[in-house]
């Protein structure tokens, strides 16, 4: 019994543990050491001064092509990029999985869609992606000039595949950006995300 007791509280502090681990809003953002499609390095404090938009994609979930078959996606990313936003599009599939891509697929990609990402990381060992706590893809976050995040969740309130229902929905991400530009506290900092689970 006391066993059992012990490995029962083990599993509680992992457990307490992960969810301390989690990113919280109003708290510095988890800073990232990741390359892009380009070769290039990008790290968090690159961007200090600049607000930040980062987006978990994969190109093959059908939750994500609702939002580039509309181009909604994309006018996303020019709206906020048109804004000085740094808008990163990050891909934590794994090799061998269900959206991972080469570099030069990823750059086809962007190019094919007209696809508007300050970059697209390449996030292979999922590092980046689990220091967010980034499940599903589209998983959308926000983080301030200040290094703080601000808003993590869905990119809207319609949880379908359907891009009929974009017009319908609350636009979550739309809305919390436009705060976060007009200097004002973010309304709906956490929502519930959406989509197809990474492939970690």
């Amino acid at each position: 019994m006391k066993l059992k007791q012990l490995f029962s509280a083990l599993a509680l502090a992992g457990t307490v543990t992960a969810v301390a681990a989690a990113p919280q809003i109003g708290a510095p953002a988890p800073d990232f050491t990741v390359v892009d499609s380009h070769g290039q390095t990008h790290s968090l404090a690159d961007f200090a001064g600049k607000n930040v938009i980062l987006e978990w994609t994969n190109h093959d979930c059908p939750f994500v092509v609702k939002h580039y078959v509309s181009d909604n996606m994309q006018g996303l990313q020019q709206h906020f990029t048109d804004a000085d936003t740094v808008w990163l599009s990050v891909i934590s599939s794994k090799p061998g999985s269900q959206g991972h891509v080469s570099p030069a697929k990823a750059n086809e990609l962007t190019a094919s869609r007209s696809a508007q990402p300050t970059a697209v990381l390449l996030d292979e060992s999922g590092t980046m992606g689990r220091a967010y706590d980034a499940r599903v893809t589209p998983h959308m976050y926000v983080i301030g000039s200040d290094g703080n995040l601000l808003y993590m969740g869905g990119i809207d309130s319609i949880p379908t595949a359907n891009p009929a229902d974009i017009p319908k929905a609350e636009a979550y991400l739309a809305n919390a950006g436009n705060e976060v530009l007009a200097g004002q506290p973010v309304s709906k900092p956490v929502t519930r995300p959406y989509g197809c689970s990474i492939k970690y």
